[in-house]
């Protein structure tokens, strides 16, 4: 199995306190020429001479890997090779940060219409009909005034995605930092779960403890389940008042972010008393599973040996109800795979790079779908194998 430190502490190297020193962190001139050099090749393969990239709602996506505006509400960028980026921000007040952040880019309003907005922007760059493109989750009304003003245009999202796949080595620092900022949940948890508190006591938990280092919340979902009577086999969305009590387990999916970028950890606690004879049995073969896929993430991997690598889950006479391995950074991405027994989607023919990323997390439940275990975390593939980017112990832990 591969592990990590007993105990989780808000130990950071000098170039990740650096950035948690600066004022608003920023990539280097080189990691940026670099990601418009990609984004450029890719609108010249594509037979595109302008680019609207849209985001929204903390999923800034594309606009803040450009313009490295972390995107509030909503934000449309406009780049043309050869010219500088127009980005249109909403809400007015949101103008003043986003012009200091962006600073490469002409920053405005977006007005009443942030789409009428860019698409006044393309038209004083001459933007010719079928000759723009587009990233991000544009609305529908705003994809037809858009195809209404320059024609069809061309989705690039796919080819986006697959430039977010392979890390660069700045990203990497900004990814463990976001890393960090999960396991200090973890730890925390670890520290302060105890029966008498809900599920909204351990949000409050788990958030406080990476606020004080600039870590933001992605996601923290827990379920909460009796070990003797369990009806629930994986993390819920949203907290419920259920109470923490002796005898319980307790699974959890934490994402924190530094800036908009974190990674993912997943853990199994029991309160009061080792693991009961099901969900130790559940968490051992969650174990397997983990470190049988982990050993597969070298460059030249298929995806479809993922699968095989979890069918231990079947083996044992168990399932899953999540996803198995996903990749991750930058997005929800290739490969998404569940086990031989949940497959949602068609296993991807694609192979393993150097550089990507992967969260790793047999969910493994039982048939019935009353008890299940989380664990498993984000790894980097690398031509040596595995390497974390998380710290906490990949452990089922006890508490209270």
């Amino acid at each position: 199995m591969i592990d990590g430190d007993a105990n989780v502490e808000a130990v950071f190297e000098p170039a990740e306190l650096a950035l948690l020193g600066e004022e608003y962190p920023r990539f280097s001139g080189a990691e940026l020429a670099r990601r418009r050099r990609a984004v450029e090749e890719l609108m010249a393969s594509s037979e595109v001479d302008h680019l609207l990239l849209y985001g929204t709602g903390g999923r800034g996506g594309a606009v803040s890997w450009i313009s490295q505006w972390l995107v509030t509400n909503e934000a449309q960028l406009v780049v043309s090779p050869g010219r500088g980026d127009a980005l249109f921000v909403q809400y007015f007040n949101h103008v003043p940060l986003a012009t200091k952040l962006a600073s490469d880019a002409t920053v405005a309003w977006g007005g009443v219409s942030t789409i009428a907005s860019s698409i006044a922007e393309l038209r004083r760059r001459g933007a010719a009909r079928g000759r723009v493109g587009v990233i991000g989750p544009l609305p529908f009304a705003a994809a037809r005034a858009l195809e209404a003003a320059v024609g069809a245009v061309v989705d690039l999202n796919a080819g986006y995605n697959r430039l977010r796949l392979i890390k660069s080595s700045e990203e990497l620092r900004w990814f463990r930092l976001g890393a960090r900022m999960a396991d200090l949940s973890i730890g925390a948890l670890a520290e302060k779960l105890r029966p008498g508190l809900s599920e909204r006591d351990l949000g409050a938990i788990v958030e406080a403890a990476y606020h004080p280092y600039g870590g933001v919340n992605g996601i923290h979902y827990f379920a909460v389940n009796a070990m003797d009577d369990p009806s629930y086999c994986v993390p819920r969305q949203h907290p419920s008042s259920r109470v923490v009590r002796h005898g319980d387990v307790v699974t959890t999916e934490i994402t924190a972010n530094f800036w908009d970028y974190g990674g993912q950890v997943l853990r199994t606690f029991s309160v009061g008393e080792e693991l009961r004879p099901l969900f130790r049995d559940l968490h051992d073969v969650a174990d397997a599973a983990y470190d049988a896929i982990a050993r597969c993430l070298v460059p030249g991997t298929p995806a479809s040996d993922l699968v095989e690598a979890g069918r231990v889950i079947e083996d044992a006479g168990f399932t899953t109800y999540d996803d198995l391995v996903h990749g991750y950074g930058g997005g929800y991405l290739a490969p998404v795979l569940g086990s031989p027994s949940r497959q949602n989607e068609a296993v991807p023919d694609m192979v393993l790079q150097e550089g990507m990323m992967l969260v790793v997390q047999p969910n493994v439940v039982t048939k019935d779908h009353r008890a299940g275990v989380q664990t498993g975390e984000c790894l980097l593939v690398t031509s040596s194998g595995p390497q974390r980017i998380h710290t906490a112990r990949q452990r089922a832990i006890r508490v209270g």
